[in-house]
């Protein structure tokens, strides 16, 4: 779409409305402006006012720019009218209007605080920015779980990560940083030797600024693609290079059933592991050989057998509304039998096509977003009828019908790395490829340093570093 700003230079937030009012189509910013086909958005006088030209008419949108006391807080305010003018003119123009309204961020829990703090109500976030108001209660609820946590950490408590780029096979929606275990296996031994050089020089840092970890999270990737003996090695230097008296949580995303035996699950028993991931994404097997696991629903239950035996692991599940060849129907068949499985944590995600994924090339796949839709709301009535509450909640680009991921846990049982993570209450040090560490100040600001995407990049960076 050709997009025209006037008074004002914020194109990041007239295109992340662009984004979500019309996903398929990019901005444009023609030099000569724009008279027709396009949006003009201009700011003038405490006003945005959004002049959309579409399909040989004309639809105005408006949204004041005021309240303001600082500079950050203008510029704030200025933002917010833009994309509220861009999104009124858009809905005058019979867009459909998406379930979170005019919010465009990923994080909505971070304005739904803000909102708290100054005695607000989830009404008045729904009232504000158009957000359906079952969205807006389920953000005030994870909201509140992240001020809960919040509250518990000390100066000083920082999370853990570390990350295992390796998978089975890659799943089509994937875009993370993972390869093929079976086409990378010379690339494991050394990345696992690059590795352990980090985490020693990465405990002398923490060690340094008088620092304490509180939750360990092992992503990937797949961190059960290693054999036993090498998370028995990971976790022995994990233990030796950080202190780990105060650790509240340790987790290890055992993720694909096909990477789980009773011998490894024995080693992270052993070393302290209290949460494992055993995710299916669906119980269809039609829709896993979709994706392209090389496993069946069966082998996801014998998985999760397995992890009770070995005893006293918290489970978390992931589920996926919105991939190839599901329906509501099926989607509903595998929340029942996931919940026949009672993990104390299940996570429920809304597909993203995300660039560098096979499904990006292939969206005819995929479910429109009216049952994406059904799905989501099926998951949420589903899951709190049966015991568990939200306790952590993001978005994303690209997510199938504008709506969002959110994890479900016991009351006691959620994860208190995933709300820091994706509250950015905490310091994270990531460790590995594509590992990005977030420094998080005292004003809540947030510094990042990104490690190289690719295991053979960072083995490289690692060497040349010296570690």
């Amino acid at each position: 779409m050709r997009l025209q700003l006037i008074g004002h230079d914020y194109k990041y937030a007239a295109e992340q409305m662009l984004l979500t009012l019309f996903p398929r189509e990019r901005p444009v910013y023609p030099p000569e402006g724009v008279a027709d086909d396009g949006a003009r958005i201009a700011l003038e006088g405490g006003e945005a006012v959004c002049t959309l030209f579409r399909n040989g008419r004309t639809y105005t949108g408006r949204a004041p720019a005021d309240g303001w006391r600082t500079q950050r807080e203008r510029v704030r305010a200025e933002q917010r009218a833009v994309k509220l003018s861009f999104y009124r003119a858009a809905l005058a123009s019979g867009a459909p209007k998406p379930v979170w309204g005019a919010l465009t961020g990923v994080k909505p829990g971070k304005l739904m605080a803000r909102y708290l703090s100054e005695g607000k109500t989830a009404a008045d976030f729904a009232a504000d920015f158009d957000v359906d108001p079952d969205r807006a209660a389920l953000c005030e609820a994870t909201t509140r779980a992240a001020l809960a946590a919040k509250a518990s950490l000390a100066a000083g408590d920082i999370g853990l990560y570390v990350g295992i780029p390796f998978c089975p096979t890659r799943c089509a929606y994937c875009s993370f940083i993972s390869s093929d275990v079976r086409a990378s296996e010379k690339l494991v031994a050394p990345y696992l030797k690059a590795l352990l050089g980090e985490i020693r020089a990465a405990g002398e840092e923490v060690r340094r600024a008088g620092q304490r970890p509180v939750a360990l999270y092992l992503g990937g990737g797949t961190p059960t693609t290693l054999t036993a003996e090498q998370l028995d090695t990971l976790c022995a230097a994990l233990a030796e290079a950080f202190d780990l008296a105060a650790l509240r949580e340790y987790t290890v995303e055992a993720g694909r059933p096909d990477t789980i035996t009773a011998e490894k699950l024995a080693v992270l028993k052993k070393h302290g592991v209290g949460r494992v991931s055993v995710n299916p994404q669906t119980m269809s097997d039609a829709v896993l050989a979709a994706i392209g696991r090389r496993h069946t629903a069966q082998q996801v239950a014998d998985a999760l057998a397995l992890v009770r035996a070995a005893g006293n692991f918290a489970v978390n599940m992931d589920l996926i509304a919105g991939l190839p060849g599901d329906t509501p129907e099926g989607f509903a068949d595998t929340l029942e039998k996931v919940l026949a499985l009672a993990p104390e944590n299940v996570t429920v995600h809304t597909l993203a096509i995300k660039n560098g994924s096979f499904l990006a090339s292939r969206p005819e796949a995929l479910p429109g977003a009216e049952d994406v839709g059904r799905m989501v709301s099926l998951a949420g009535r589903r899951l709190a009828g049966a015991g568990y509450r939200p306790y952590y909640l993001y978005r994303q680009k690209y997510m199938s019908g504008g709506f969002e991921n959110v994890g479900w846990a016991r009351p006691g049982t959620g994860s208190l790395y995933n709300i820091i993570m994706m509250e950015e209450l905490a310091t994270v040090l990531a460790m590995g490829a594509g590992g990005s560490t977030k420094y998080a100040g005292p004003d809540g600001s947030v510094r990042r340093r990104t490690n190289p995407k690719y295991p053979k990049e960072y083995i490289e960076r690692m060497r040349e570093n010296g570690i």
